[in-house]
């Protein structure tokens, strides 16, 4: 299987995974990041010779998978759904943002700030509803989720300043990240709901699925293509999360909806243009030269 297509099954897993967890939205966020990703972990442990890595980056892997997860699970349970999902897709502008800090000698452009500029204004829209003052009753939900895009940037850029790890060492990560989640929960006094039947079948959907599977063909995908074109690809995540919801979940969609995914989706996409523009020069470059006829002469 190309890239392309490795990073388009990822996409499709990812944009189901606000679609499942709104669906136990009702269970303890800790209890519900536990199952999830003690059931991925525990599916890859079949590889557990790759788990073998230095102890940052267990640190690194642990704290971004965990975190990351725990903020997305605890901002749909304080936040309507379609909501809080735009918000934590604030991450690929995060990603942008925080280069330079991570890694550097990379340097913001216009292209980067107009990018982020826009993705804030469609952040604002959803927190604020359009009004000037912001909606309290669901903040604690919109800052778990702006956490949450600010935990996956982060992990993202450090995995890239630590020695290579072999991609089955993420299942180890889920490992420890979920029994972390069920002790903690526990320890808290175990309190909420406890899973029914349909319930346990949105667990292991997610612990098989966009929270497990999905790790490793994105993997697979940056390894085997060019990350500039993936990086273009996953921008279409945040669009069809959305509409799954609206479709499937019924949530509620609005034109206010509608405008911040616009305009989320196409600063993410700006802020992408300076990857992506190298990339399609090359390609297009590449097509005029092939078809350009010959300026040679023939020979005598």
């Amino acid at each position: 299987m190309n890239a392309a297509l490795l990073a388009l099954a990822t996409i499709l897993m990812w944009s189901s995974l606000a679609l499942l967890t709104d669906r136990i939205s009702h269970l303890p966020p800790l209890l519900s990041v536990g199952l999830v990703l003690t059931a991925c972990g525990l599916a890859g442990a079949v590889r557990l010779r790759s788990w073998k890595v230095s102890a940052a980056t267990w640190l690194t892997g642990v704290g971004g998978i965990f975190g990351y997860h725990f903020l997305l699970f605890a901002a749909f349970g304080r936040a309507p759904a379609v909501e809080a999902n735009m918000v934590q897709y604030l991450w690929p502008l995060c990603i942008v943002l925080f280069t330079p800090l991570f890694l550097p000698g990379n340097r913001l452009t216009p292209a980067h700030l107009l990018g982020a500029a826009l993705g804030l204004s469609g952040a604002g829209l959803i927190v604020t509803g359009g009004s000037l003052g912001l909606r309290m009753d669901y903040l604690p939900g919109y800052l778990c989720a702006l956490g949450a895009a600010v935990t996956w940037a982060c992990y993202s850029l450090q995995t890239k300043r630590l020695p290579p790890f072999p991609t089955a060492a993420v299942g180890g990560f889920c490992l420890v990240s979920g029994l972390l989640s069920l002790t903690l929960h526990f320890a808290l006094g175990g309190h909420g709901p406890t899973p029914s039947g349909g319930d346990w079948l949105i667990i292991l959907l997610l612990g098989f699925g966009p929270m497990g599977a999905a790790f490793y063909t994105w993997d697979a995908a940056m390894k085997r293509g060019d990350p500039r074109m993936i990086g273009a690809l996953a921008y279409l995540t945040p669009m069809l999360s959305t509409m799954l919801l609206v479709a499937v979940n019924g949530r509620e969609f609005t034109p206010l909806h509608g405008l911040a995914i616009l305009l989320v989706t196409g600063g993410a996409v700006i802020g992408s243009l300076d990857s992506l523009r190298p990339l399609l020069a090359g390609r297009f470059g590449r097509r005029r030269r092939a078809w350009a006829p010959s300026s040679a002469k023939p020979e005598k």
